[in-house]
């Protein structure tokens, strides 16, 4: 009895006062009915987890077996045939096993002579050709030569050796057009508006921008290695693009032999 009461302490010597907590009251939106009302105005009976109402099935139309089978349709009537496929399968039985009693049909003769016949067969006969075969491993795996392409079927087609139609049509066209391209250029010089380089002009050119060439190049090899500033930058960008061009304009020139150029 003396442990279920509490130990002593100065603490409780004097009696306190109960402290009731006072629990504040639950906060409710003044909007609570509006949404209530809205929510219950927009809402459809099929916009939920399913139909409000689902019609259940009844009872006497149960699943019976052979119901979801395919049925034929009955051509002497123009109706569906009531047996089902399967059905219609087992009634096409298969004739009966004979009995015992029953004799096989006696007496049926021929007078063809079989020997003769095989004999005469055999003589007018044609000889099978073996079929070509190639050994593809030292096993002696046989494989079908024709199909293959060991055999070079390709040259007893008709067409070949010769020129394919659409190459005769390119060349054509091609020479049609330095036809029409040749006519331009002499009515051109003829008219004074072009002229053609010599080819001393066309060699002098070359060397040239050869020189010129050779002279950026002698003038980007003496950059400094380390491009710091801006201007060390800029002059090296500017060399290297005049550089590219003329190597274009002498790989253009030395492409081609006969140039044209406009008179001013």
């Amino acid at each position: 009895m003396a442990d279920m009461l509490p130990a002593e302490s100065i603490y409780n010597l004097i009696p306190r006062e109960e402290v009731k907590v006072t629990q504040q009251p639950r906060h409710t939106s003044k909007f609570r009915e509006t949404v209530k009302e809205e929510t219950q105005r927009h809402k459809a009976p099929n916009k939920t987890m399913g139909p409000v109402k689902v019609d259940v099935p009844s009872p006497e139309k149960f699943l019976q077996k052979h119901s979801k089978e395919p049925k034929l349709a009955d051509t002497t009537e123009g109706g569906l045939l009531e047996k089902p496929l399967k059905k219609l399968c087992d009634d096409q039985k298969k004739p009966r096993v004979p009995l015992r009693t029953d004799h096989p049909v006696m007496g049926i003769q021929t007078k063809k002579n079989f020997i003769k016949t095989n004999a005469v067969e055999t003589i007018m006969s044609v000889p099978k050709k073996p079929q070509p075969n190639y050994v593809d491993t030292r096993r002696g795996d046989k494989q079908l030569l024709d199909t293959s392409g060991l055999v070079p079927k390709f040259t007893n087609k008709k067409d070949y050796g010769q020129t394919p139609e659409y190459l005769i049509k390119r060349n054509e066209e091609v020479q049609r057009a330095q036809e029409e391209y040749d006519a331009y250029i002499k009515e051109r010089i003829r008219q004074g508006s072009m002229k053609q380089l010599s080819d001393e002009e066309r060699d002098a050119v070359l060397q040239g921008l050869k020189k010129n060439w050779g002279e950026l190049h002698h003038q980007y090899q003496g950059i400094s290695v380390v491009t710091d500033t801006t201007p060390k930058k800029y002059r090296k960008e500017r060399l290297e693009t005049e550089m590219k061009q003329l190597e274009k304009d002498i790989d253009m020139i030395e492409r081609h032999k006969t140039i044209y150029i406009a008179n001013r």
